[in-house]
Order: structure tokens, then sequence, then C-alpha cells
């Protein structure tokens, strides 16, 4: 599958980044800028031809009959957000049964325009005792893959900070709704 995938990069005249995320077992993926549909698209094909079998958080209303099937076999695990649970908690508690788990989130929280980031991801690092892996798409220069890795310090802020400060330099498919400091 590594193979389909690069080849398939390679068709669409984009690259992959060469930064792996070779060594790393557990981390919480940070990926951006998220402005369309197509990110899911140029991610999931960037983990095939790393080798990385990426987990997503979705909610479970998407996982209807046959579509779930679907759904789970490219990764997505189901979480009920009509409840109050305490999602960092079990996101934490898939990391301690999973012996590798990349868990993928786009703390845009959408694909418009979002000043103010969702910083579960961070907390959920932060619990899980793992570190976050910034993963990014560029569609100006058709590169995407592994940014770089870092180790929460516990300030949230300044860490979001660094982590919007790597991710501004990368240019959504629309530019527009892209990420700012």
């Amino acid at each position: 599958m590594k193979i389909l995938a690069r080849f398939i990069f390679r068709i669409i005249g984009w690259e992959i980044d060469k930064t792996s995320p070779e060594g790393l077992e557990k981390c919480v993926v940070v990926m951006g800028p998220h402005t369309s549909n197509w990110d899911f698209v140029l991610g999931k094909l960037a983990f095939i031809s790393y080798g990385v079998s990426a987990k997503y958080l979705i909610k479970k209303a998407a996982f209807f009959f046959p579509f779930g099937i679907l759904l789970r076999r490219m990764g997505g695990i189901p979480v009920d957000r009509s409840k109050k649970n305490n999602l960092t908690e079990i996101a934490a508690d898939l990391f301690k049964e999973s012996k590798e788990l990349f868990l993928v989130f786009t703390p845009e929280g959408t694909r418009a325009y979002s000043p103010n980031w969702k910083k579960g991801f961070y907390y959920i690092a932060l619990a899980a005792k793992v570190p976050i892996c910034i993963a990014y798409v560029d569609y100006k220069n058709k590169k995407g893959g592994f940014h770089s890795v870092i180790h929460p310090s516990g300030n949230v802020e300044e860490d979001i900070i660094r982590i919007k400060k790597i991710l501004s330099q990368f240019s959504g498919r629309f530019p527009e709704k892209g990420i700012t400091i």
C-alpha cells in the first residue's frame, strides 16, 4: 500500500515530506491547515505512505450502515457527543490500551477560518503522556506530511502558539481560511 500511496502522490504532483514519525509508536497528531474535505484524502494517503495507521475520533451519528463499516476501516473511532463524557480520559485510555496509536486532530475544529482552536488534543496528549506530532498540507507547494514533534510543556497557550507558528507557514486549499497567529 505504501508504494501505491506514493505513486498516487506522484501522479497528482504532490510530494511527501521526508520527515518521518519513525521510532514513534504513540502520539497525538495535529493536522493543519484544515480548509477542505480533500485534506482528509491527502492526509490518509500520506499516513499510508509513511506506514502509519492513523485513527480519528468521529461523531457516532456518522457510523450508520454501511458508511460506518468504511469509517471504521479508515481508522474512525465513534464518539457519542450527545452524552457528557470525559473525552480526554477516554482518549488517554485508548493510548494505554494500544501498542501503537496515532490519533489525528484538526484543532481548528472546522474547515472555515477559526482563530480559536479546540484544545482537547493538547489535554489528551498531556493525560496520555505522549508527544504531539505536527502534520501539514500545503496546497501552494503541493507538499504534505509530518513536520516535527513537540512535547507538551503544560503551558497550553504557549504551546498552541508554537504549533500555530509552524502551521501558519502552510497554505490550505482555501488560503483565506488558513491559520493565523
